[in-house]
């Protein structure tokens, strides 16, 4: 069991790491990260297509890792 945990562990992070890569950033420089994220907080850029896609699945493989995470630290007592 602790065996195929730590496999899974290793499959999803490497998963998350893939995923987070793939995603196109939202901005540059220091003028982005000043108002980038106002932008986003507000709604004027909607994720549309594969970037909607991409957000969702960084979503549900996070928190796969981390529950996957805590189960390890669990079951490796």
């Amino acid at each position: 069991m602790d065996i195929l945990l730590k496999v899974l562990l290793v499959i999803f992070s490497v998963a998350l790491i893939a995923v987070v890569l793939l995603q196109k950033g939202k901005s540059a420089g220091l003028a982005g990260a000043i108002s980038g994220g106002a932008e986003h907080l507000f709604g004027k850029t909607k994720a549309r297509g594969m970037d909607l896609v991409l957000q969702r699945v960084t979503v549900v493989v996070a928190a796969c890792f981390f529950i996957l995470a805590i189960l390890t630290a669990v079951f490796a007592k």
